[in-house]
């Protein structure tokens, strides 16, 4: 039987007189793939936001595994299992690839001792396929490898669900598919993942239920073919195009 891994309550966040959030509730399941989709401005990256603490909700609270974190910051957020991706990836630019994802494996655990660190950042470095560039200092590396990088930071922290936000932006078609395979491989460790992608073959790929959010708000929730073939969905975000 599924068990919730991470629920939203009645999530909302107010920017003075803007909600860009507002009343947004669900269920994410233990290993599932879980996709946030929806037109610009829709309350996307803020709603990550609120699950990985950059921010407090005006209203609504967050929980994880049932523990109630609505209040806990980012940092004690990771130490209990969630990690970030970012769509803007800032590494230590002199840094190894290597060290860079140690520096990830050590933030993630509270009095982590350096071997546990170092198996953390070894099994991050695998699943993203960067061994080849592990000794090659971050400024040096191409688009895809920092999108992996950026992965494999939050990977080495030990997460029960990781947020990715964007991670394919930027990307050629036949680099977001190695993207693609690289979360499968995080799914296949027991890892949840949510995230939010613009690229709906990618979403057609990975998710296994997607939510669509508009102004904010929860505008459908479903399966793939579920989301992409509602009337409200297409109008408001996928347009004519998608409905064949």
């Amino acid at each position: 039987m599924a068990r919730t891994i991470l629920s939203a309550e009645g999530l909302g966040r107010r920017f003075g007189g803007l909600a860009a959030v507002s009343d947004l509730s669900f269920e994410v399941q233990e290993g599932e793939i879980f996709a946030i989709i929806g037109p610009n401005g829709a309350g996307k990256t803020t709603t990550l936001n609120l699950l990985s603490g950059l921010l407090e909700p005006t209203t609504g609270r967050v929980t994880l595994d049932g523990v109630d974190i609505t209040k806990l910051p980012s940092y004690r957020r990771c130490h209990l299992g969630l990690g970030r991706a970012f769509q803007v990836v800032q590494p230590f630019p002199e840094m190894t690839v290597d060290d860079n994802v140690m520096v990830g494996a050590l933030f993630g655990g509270e009095n982590i001792s350096a071997a546990e660190a170092r198996k953390r950042a070894d099994m991050a470095i695998a699943l993203t396929n960067l061994e080849e560039a592990r000794h090659t200092p971050a400024e040096d590396l191409n688009l895809l490898q920092d999108k992996r990088l950026e992965v494999a930071r939050a990977l080495a922290t030990a997460p029960r669900v990781l947020l990715l936000d964007e991670v394919m932006a930027g990307l050629r078609p036949a680099e977001s598919r190695e993207v693609i395979e690289v979360v499968k491989s995080v799914r296949a460790e027991g890892v949840t993942v949510i995230f939010i992608e613009h690229v709906m073959p990618v979403v057609r790929d990975l998710a296994d239920r997607v939510l669509v959010m508009d102004y904010g708000r929860e505008l459908a929730r479903g399966s793939y073919a579920e989301v992409t073939s509602d009337p409200k969905v297409i109008e408001a975000y996928l347009g004519e195009e998608e409905m064949g």
